[in-house]
C-alpha cells in the first residue's frame, strides 16, 4: 500500500549531504527533521517515482519556478503544491506576486540560480531574493515528500519547517474544481 516513505531506505539528511545539492545541503539546519533516500535519477518524475518506490502521491509536494513581471521588475518565486494539485499559476499566484504577467521560470535559468536541477527542484536552499508560495494543504499534510536538488535523491521534511524558510508564504494555492 503506498505510504509517504514507501519502500527506500532513509537517513538524517544532516548525515548524508553529499547525496543533495549543494544549497540544499548548505540549508540542512533550517529543516531539522529532514530525512533523505536516494533513487534512481531516471524515475524522479512524480509519476514514475510513486510507482517505482511505492509511494503515495498525496504525500509528495511538486515545486514549479515561475517568472513574474510588472513593467522592468521581475520576480522569482518558487511555487509548492502537492503532486495531487495543481497550482493556480495565472490567477492566485500572478495576483499575490502582484505580477501583469507569468510564465514558468527558463529552465536553464532556474538551474544557474538554483544550482539545482530540473526534476530536483525542491524549496529547501532556495535563492536568497526568490519567494517561496506554499499552499495551504501541504502544510495540513505534516510531513511532505519534495526533491534533493539533485534527481537522485528525494527529501522528507515537516511541512511547518517549509513554511518557517525565509521568503515563505502560506497561500491556498490550488486550484478548486471551480476554477479549473
Amino acid at each position: 500500500m503506498p505510504s509517504l516513505e514507501g519502500n527506500l531506505s532513509w537517513a538524517p539528511l544532516a548525515e548524508r549531504l553529499d547525496d543533495v545539492a549543494k544549497p540544499v545541503a548548505d540549508a540542512v539546519n533550517t529543516v531539522p527533521s529532514a530525512r533523505v533516500a536516494i533513487i534512481d535519477p531516471h524515475l524522479a518524475d512524480t509519476a514514475a517515482f510513486c510507482d517505482a518506490y511505492d509511494v503515495d502521491p498525496a504525500a509528495s509536494a511538486n515545486c514549479v519556478v515561475v517568472t513574474g513581471r510588472r513593467g522592468e521588475t521581475k520576480t522569482t518565486a518558487a511555487v509548492l503544491v502537492l503532486a495531487t494539485d495543481k497550482a493556480d499559476i495565472n490567477g492566485v499566484v500572478r495576483r499575490h506576486l502582484g505580477a501583469r504577467k507569468i510564465s514558468f521560470a527558463d529552465q536553464s535559468e532556474t538551474e544557474v540560480e538554483s544550482g539545482m536541477v530540473r526534476g530536483g527542484i525542491t524549496p529547501v536552499g532556495l535563492p536568497s531574493d526568490w519567494k517561496l508560495l506554499i499552499d495551504e494543504r501541504v502544510v495540513e499534510r505534516g510531513e511532505v515528500l519534495v526533491g534533493g536538488g539533485v534527481r537522485g535523491a528525494k527529501i522528507i521534511v515537516d511541512a511547518a519547517e517549509l513554511a518557517g524558510l525565509p521568503k515563505a508564504e502560506v497561500l491556498t494555492l490550488a486550484m478548486t474544481e471551480e476554477m479549473s
